[in-house]
């Protein structure tokens, strides 16, 4: 008759669900973070210490091993106690354990009764007593007081004893001493009032306690309460840093990868308590988000004093838009209820946007309070630079480095993968490969002139004639290697034109670009939108000998007991030859061997330069600055970067200070000289390696002879521009 709603049956507390945080780990097994909707982690009673269970049962139970679930003799106590003014508690432990691990008393165990005042009362009770009865049924006393130092609350969504020794003191159960038992079991009378983080004082009261009742009923000597109760709280907050903020990308990273199979394989990443073992190492994760931060650090700064107090949102002419304000407070979430709530009565919601409230917003220096309007918030935020940046070793398949953004506490959106840029001239070297595997060779010379192409898109004639980054054509005659190296457009242009701007489209979705390219001459210079985690893969191609490999970020996933569930194996194919694929390393090295070459900014790193070690790279800049990239590669390693506003209409306004080579490339240099230093990073110096098969093309070609005004342009943009030192530059 739906009067009393749920009760568990014996099969219910024969398999009791238990919500059980999922825990993800760097690839040296430390641990990274946790999925949890209730934070906990298991413990068995041999891994709990003593002092708990004493300190449990002295405060909460004391007749615990006299009663078989329901304590009549206290219950009764307890009310008489009540009446007379006095306020204590009747319920054992394991009727606790009842309400916490069934939820006797939630609405979807309630019945109509619930509506009656008094009787509810009694039916929850009966409900808790009948079910501690079939508890104590079927588990043992030492299964009943694991169950529920597994399963207790601790506020602040933590659960279980294992999960609170660890929070509040850096220790595992079994490693907690008396003084650290009572604060932990004084908690549980109220979570918040008792928080020894919050309320320190009434938690050291409520600890001393708890102590003096372990002390009443012979559950600890007289010389260990008298130092206890003298003792400082004394805690240990170190293992909440271990779940920090920087790895909030990476959780979400690892969250999405695993969605498809928890949704095949009907797991909860938030409940079902799996152990997922991912491929970052902690250490190059930590010099890259360290690299980020000081350089991103600088570029702000550097955007800040190229606006000044002026709005950096501009159309492609330069001017500012009028209506930007207005487009972005229309794209929030929260535009539209206020349209219904004022009516669309726009000079409501504008009041609703111009009000000052107080709040927290990213700076450089630390999170900052503050008070903003809507629209200063909007304003603000606008103007900030963000970054994306992904580590991969082609070798292994394997992620080393996740970098989604600036801050995961303001913004979450992942520039890794789920973001996607034009790439500039990143994208070039698919042209030259495109090049290379259809009979040029990196020696074979095309001069740097105009440019025209005619071409029909969507039905229609149209003419691209694109410009040189210096707005100027030499007339020089240049190898592809150093047309590459030095990023010229014009001949970049004309080989896409020779081999055909669909061959470099296919070209760049064999290498590993998934995203859907528009297959038009530009499409060599990067005109088209795509991801980091795209462009690393693509580019590990050239390292891994021409071999595709999808990336891996997860390598295994268990249960709470080390069973595995899933193991993820490198998948692979050969889409380059190896001659090929050696001979895009030899051109990405001529970034910094060739005359102008765009990465030689790189030689302001000495800690680079050590024991032959060689470099290779790719700079990109999008139109008018918005997105600046760099491409590293080094024996071992590929590396892409992206920085730029999340708005495209947000950007630098020259070369000197937007190019790839001024904002994406700096991160890569400070990036890889941390990588270096470190003897235990398993990264060191060296050459690229050397063919892997007999080269049948020319390539070791003759050096360039320059004209003057080729050098006078290439000193300028490496030493005026770069700031490098003179002799950095090799003619």
């Amino acid at each position: 008759m739906w009067l009393f709603g749920y009760s568990p049956d014996m099969q219910d507390i024969k398999s009791p669900s238990i919500s059980l945080s999922s825990e993800v780990y760097y690839a040296d097994g430390t641990l990274m973070g946790r999925y949890f909707k209730e934070n906990r982690s298991p413990v068995d009673f041999k891994d709990i210490s003593p002092n708990i269970i004493n300190a449990l049962i002295a405060t909460e139970d004391v007749r615990f091993y006299n009663h078989n679930g329901v304590d009549f003799y206290s219950f009764f106590s307890s009310m008489l106690t009540t009446a007379k003014g006095g306020r204590r508690g009747g319920s054992t432990i394991t009727q606790q354990l009842a309400k916490n691990l069934f939820e006797t008393r939630k609405k979807k165990s309630q019945g109509i009764i619930k509506h009656v005042p008094f009787i509810r009362t009694i039916v929850y009770k009966c409900k808790e007593w009948l079910t501690a009865l079939k508890i104590e049924h079927i588990y043992s006393k030492q299964e009943i007081l694991t169950l529920y130092l597994n399963t207790v609350p601790f506020g602040n969504r933590s659960f279980g004893i294992k999960t609170a020794s660890l929070k509040f003191f850096d220790k595992t159960p079994d490693k907690v001493d008396p003084a650290e038992a009572a604060t932990l079991i004084g908690m549980l009378k109220a979570t918040s009032t008792y928080n020894p983080i919050n309320n320190p004082e009434h938690s050291l009261e409520r600890r001393n306690i708890v102590l003096a009742q372990m002390l009443k009923y012979n559950k600890l000597s007289q010389d260990d309460y008298d130092k206890s109760v003298k003792a400082p709280i004394g805690l240990d907050l170190s293992y909440v840093e271990n779940e920090g903020q920087g790895d909030s990308y990476l959780r979400e990273a690892v969250e999405r990868w695993l969605k498809k199979w928890c949704r095949e394989n009907d797991y909860d990443l938030y409940s079902d308590g799996l152990k997922i073992y991912t491929t970052i190492d902690p250490r190059l994760q930590r010099y890259a988000e360290q690299a980020v931060a000081e350089k991103m650090k600088m570029l702000q700064r550097r955007f800040n004093d190229v606006w000044g107090k002026k709005n950096p949102w501009r159309d492609s002419n330069g001017d500012e838009i009028k209506d930007f304000l207005l487009k972005a407070e229309e794209h929030l979430p929260i535009y539209q209820l206020l349209q219904k709530k004022y009516d669309n009565n726009t000079a409501l919601i504008n009041q609703y946007f111009e009000k000052p409230k107080r709040m927290k917003v990213f700076t450089w220096n630390g999170e900052k309070d503050t008070t903003f309007s809507s629209v200063d918030s909007i304003k603000y935020y606008t103007r900030i630079l963000n970054t994306g940046m992904m580590t991969l070793e082609p070798s292994t398949g394997k992620i080393k480095v996740w970098v989604g953004g600036i801050d995961h506490r303001y913004f979450n959106y992942d520039h890794v993968n789920q973001a996607k840029r034009q790439a500039g001239s990143t994208f070039k070297p698919f042209a030259y490969v495109t090049a290379l595997d259809n009979g040029y060779t990196p020696c074979d010379k095309f001069t740097d002139k105009f440019v025209s192409i005619k071409y029909v898109d969507e039905g229609r004639q149209q003419v691209w004639e694109p410009k040189n980054a210096t707005y100027r054509f030499t007339g020089q005659e240049m190898s592809l290697r150093w047309a590459m190296g030095a990023s010229i457009n014009s001949i970049t242009a004309q080989l896409t034109e020779k081999v055909g701007w669909d061959k470099v489209v296919e070209y760049a979705h064999k290498c590993g670009i998934e995203s859907p390219l528009k297959s038009v001459p530009s499409v060599s210079l990067g005109s088209n939108d795509v991801s980091v985690y795209e462009m690393v893969r693509a580019y590990s191609t050239f390292l891994n000998k021409g071999v595709k490999i999808d990336p891996l970020l997860v390598t295994k996933i268990t249960d709470q007991d080390g069973n595995v569930l899933k193991e993820y194996t490198l998948k692979s194919e050969q889409v380059l030859s190896e001659e090929t694929a050696w001979l895009m390393l030899y051109m990405f090295r001529g970034g910094m061997d060739e005359p102008g070459g765009t990465s030689q900014a790189l030689w302001e790193y000495p800690g680079l330069w050590k024991k032959e070690n060689q470099i290779g790279g790719k700079t990109g800049t999008s139109s008018n600055f918005v997105d600046g990239w760099y491409m590293g590669i080094t024996k071992n390693l590929v590396t892409g970067i992206w920085v730029g506003a999340d708005d495209r209409s947000v950007h630098f306004t020259n070369s000197d200070t937007g190019e790839g080579s001024h904002t994406a490339l700096p991160i890569f240099g400070s990036f890889m000289q941390r990588v270096y230093a470190d003897p235990k990073s398993g990264y060191t110096y060296g050459p690229f390696p050397k063919p892997w098969v007999k080269i049948t093309k020319e390539y070791d070609c003759p050096s360039p002879r320059i004209d003057a005004d080729t050098a006078v342009d290439s000193a300028k943009m490496h030493l005026d521009s770069l700031r490098l030192r003179p002799d950095s530059i090799k003619m």
